[in-house]
């Protein structure tokens, strides 16, 4: 292999890595989200989990994270507002990426 395939692997290498990183994080940020909005819901233990869970999924219908945003929004009523909820999830995402900072 010449120089510059090793250095195009190497690119496509890190491209895939982190992605892969960045989906992990905004999927953990959507666990941390859905179990703070579960609080709110006065759920907890494994009702907290399976709502997390449910948040997760809700992120696989279109692309971004408005679909997130819009379940728990109605999931949550008067409790919170969106505008609330896409920090709340801002901030959370910080937290994720910490958190696999912490793990490596």
């Amino acid at each position: 292999m010449s120089t510059f395939d090793d250095r195009e692997s190497a690119f496509e290498n890190k491209f895939a890595h982190d992605e892969e990183m960045k989906f992990k994080a905004e999927a953990r940020a959507n666990k941390l989200l859905g179990l703070w909005a579960a609080e709110l819901l006065g759920k907890s233990g494994d009702d907290a989990d399976v709502y997390a869970r449910e948040v997760i999924k809700a992120d696989f219908e279109e692309a971004g994270h408005e679909d997130v945003v819009r379940k728990v929004a109605g999931d949550l009523g008067d409790k919170s507002t969106p505008d609330a909820i896409r920090a709340k999830r801002a901030e959370l995402l910080a937290v994720a990426k910490q958190q696999m900072v912490n793990e490596a």
